[in-house]
């Protein structure tokens, strides 16, 4: 197994690894490259549903999207080029943050990819809250932000009102890692938490265009065959949709996490 950074503020590619068998020792080596570079890039694999299924839960319990998911592996969602207007990723968000209890890590596994174009842009959020003023940090260490997922649930033509909502702390400590991260995002954060949208949103307009700041980027180009995950606690993500009508199909599970507080 051989691990190399692919950009300076997080991202590393793994070779020499088949998912379809790791042992114990590789697997833990894979998770401390995983704590350490928040997004890993495993190329040249071929899996089937089950068989990415069974590698996403060596992490831990499967956790399916409340609105996709394959008839045949509920816990798969299929995503498909439906072009630039219907794309639901092109923001940056991290994964179901509306949810409870969101997903530590989300596992992307291209069955085709475009012949240019389709990035999937990451963003490191231990840095952006560590670029942050200390009186600003401070601040939001006190404060909690909330999440929602009524935009999507208009994209899937099912009821606002219904969708899932949730409230979380805007600073995040790692259960693993133990550090902090900022945790707010533009597709699914309304406002802080006994503010008014109002109130709240010259402050996360802010917090919002800091977070996905250049210098806190990296990008991996897809190549079918890719097995990509990331940390949602460490990480936002955007899907740049700058590929037209070119296919770009993909499998999708998330892990579940633990409660943020």
């Amino acid at each position: 197994m051989e691990v190399t950074r692919f950009a300076a503020p997080l991202g590393a590619v793994v070779d020499g690894v088949d998912v379809r068998h790791v042992d114990d020792d590789t697997f833990a080596a894979i998770q401390a490259a995983f704590a350490e570079h928040h997004v890993l890039a495993f190329p040249g694999q071929s899996l089937t549903p089950i068989e990415q299924k069974d590698f996403a839960a060596r992490w831990g319990p499967l956790q399916r999207h409340p609105y996709n998911g394959t008839s045949e592996h509920p816990e798969v969602m299929r995503l498909e080029n439906r072009g630039k207007a219907k794309d639901p990723n092109e923001h940056w968000h991290s994964d179901m943050s509306y949810e409870p209890v969101p997903p530590k890590l989300t596992m992307l596994h291209a069955l085709e990819a475009p012949e240019l174009g389709g990035a999937t842009a990451f963003a490191n959020q231990h840095l952006a809250l560590a670029e942050l003023s200390d009186t600003l940090r401070d601040q939001l260490r006190s404060m909690r932000a909330v999440h929602s997922a009524e935009g999507l649930a208009r994209l899937y033509r099912q009821d606002p009102a219904e969708a899932p909502r949730a409230v979380h702390p805007v600073v995040r400590r790692h259960e693993e890692r133990g550090d902090e991260a900022l945790y707010v995002c533009r597709a699914f954060t309304t406002r802080f938490d006994g503010w008014r949208r109002n109130e709240s949103r010259g402050l996360l307009d802010f917090l919002f265009e800091h977070s996905a700041r250049p210098d806190f980027q990296a990008r991996h180009e897809w190549r079918a065959g890719d097995l990509v995950m990331w940390d949602n606690r460490s990480v936002l993500h955007y899907a740049v949709h700058d590929h037209g009508d070119d296919p770009r199909t993909m499998h999708r599970v998330q892990v579940q996490g633990q409660p943020t507080a």
